[in-house]
């Protein structure tokens, strides 16, 4: 039990988990004092692990900040795969405290911002500009892009829902991915082909269309769980099957040609950062040159994505950190 000090909180909210913790007001957002991890979808509403997270702690808090998975509107938001809404004033009302809402982007942004060499992991080096853009793409469970720009003395980060702009294959087989698609969504973003909820997507291209064959007892392992991608993306890895390894190349070069995108929408001399919970499992096959090649294929402008950086962030809890650097700060300007 904590008691005694002042604490601010951070949560990471998404569809899958909801990561909490509290942070001692003289401590710091890598160093937490308590942090619990919960199954978003076993609960309501946030308020209902709020409570369950507190009970019986007497702290005294100070401010509290939740980097959220979806939009931020006035102090309103909308978990993107989760039926939650969030209002800060209902919150402040049940922890009596200032509470922050921002978008997750915002927060890995937050982190990105600060980040430290134990915190990532470097894919190419390129030439970085000092102070220059960084932009930041991030599959999860869905697909979050950001970015940040150098104002008054330091990084600001800004959260975006870049993952849900239209998909632009490349290539054939990607081309007759959409098609394949198409007839099954209204529209097809960057989400549905590039996250956790998109792996199964390409996974089931590949098989209907006949381009490989799914063994029985791969078919047999996936009818054991209601989410598929740990199953498919862990076999890739291990080297079991060729209809997973296809579906992670497939993903790979996705993830690589979108990071492109990315790069060059924002000139993101700085560097471009992959967070979010699959490319830090993934990372062998991320540095393949696959990817890299992906990444820089925009014809004239190759050249350009060649001196752009490249890393992977492989701390789990970025979007903790950085909601948690959110909260300090309006501390320090309390």
């Amino acid at each position: 039990m904590l008691s005694g000090k002042h604490y601010l909180l951070s949560g990471d909210i998404g569809g899958t988990k909801t990561e909490l913790a509290l942070y001692n007001t003289d401590g710091t957002p890598h160093d937490p004092e308590r942090k619990v991890r919960y199954a978003s979808q076993e609960y309501g509403s946030l308020e209902e692990i709020l409570a369950a997270f507190l009970a019986g702690e007497d702290v005294h808090l100070v401010h509290a900040c939740f980097g959220v998975a979806g939009p931020v509107v006035g102090g309103n938001a909308q978990i993107t795969n989760l039926s939650w809404s969030l209002e800060t004033g209902t919150l402040e009302k049940l922890l009596r405290v200032p509470v922050t809402l921002i978008n997750d982007m915002n927060a890995i942004g937050s982190m990105v911002a600060h980040i430290e060499a134990r915190d990532h992991v470097t894919l190419h080096q390129g030439d970085p500009v000092e102070r220059g853009p960084r932009g930041i793409i991030a599959p999860g469970t869905g697909l979050g892009e950001g970015f940040l720009v150098w104002e008054e003395g330091h990084y600001r980060s800004y959260g975006t829902e870049g993952g849900h702009t239209d998909f632009g294959p490349r290539g054939p087989l990607q081309i007759a991915l959409l098609e394949y698609l198409q007839a099954r969504y209204r529209h097809v973003s960057y989400e549905r082909v590039c996250s956790g909820i998109g792996i199964p997507n390409l996974y089931a291209f590949l098989k209907d269309t006949e381009r490989y064959s799914e063994p029985d007892w791969l078919r047999q392992a996936l009818a054991q769980f209601s989410d598929p991608t740990p199953v498919i993306v862990e076999t890739a890895l291990s080297g079991k099957d060729e209809l997973c390894e296809a579906t992670l190349g497939l993903f790979v070069a996705i993830l690589g040609s979108e990071a492109g995108n990315l790069a060059l929408k924002l000139l993101a001399t700085g560097g471009v950062y992959l967070a979010g919970g699959i490319p830090r499992r993934i990372l062998p096959w991320l540095l393949k040159p696959e990817f890299y090649q992906a990444f820089v294929s925009k014809g004239r402008f190759a050249e350009i994505l060649s001196g752009i950086p490249l890393h992977v962030v492989t701390n789990a809890d970025a979007a903790l950190i950085g909601a948690a650097w959110n909260a300090f700060e309006a501390q320090r300007l309390g």
